[in-house]
């Protein structure tokens, strides 16, 4: 999972700045689809990946303010 996500998001930054090159040199309207597919492929595809990645196995509870982590952090036991 983590190769998968190292190569989307070269794949990605790659894609970017060849929309950019593109939208500078050849031609603008084609190079703005690129980028805003790129953008889009960040948002829909990378995103959902890296934090299913990064927060399998987690519990919500620790990381959530309950009552009980308000007292962890004040220190009353």
């Amino acid at each position: 999972m983590k190769q998968l996500l190292w190569v989307l998001f070269c794949l990605i930054l790659i894609s970017l700045g060849y929309g950019l090159y593109h939208k500078t040199y050849v031609e603008f309207a084609q190079g703005e689809r690129i980028i805003g597919f790129s953008v889009l492929a960040g948002t829909f595809l990378y995103l959902p990946l890296f934090l299913y990645h990064r927060w399998k196995g987690k519990r919500l509870k620790d990381y959530t303010l309950s009552e009980e982590n308000l007292k962890k952090m004040r220190g009353e036991d």
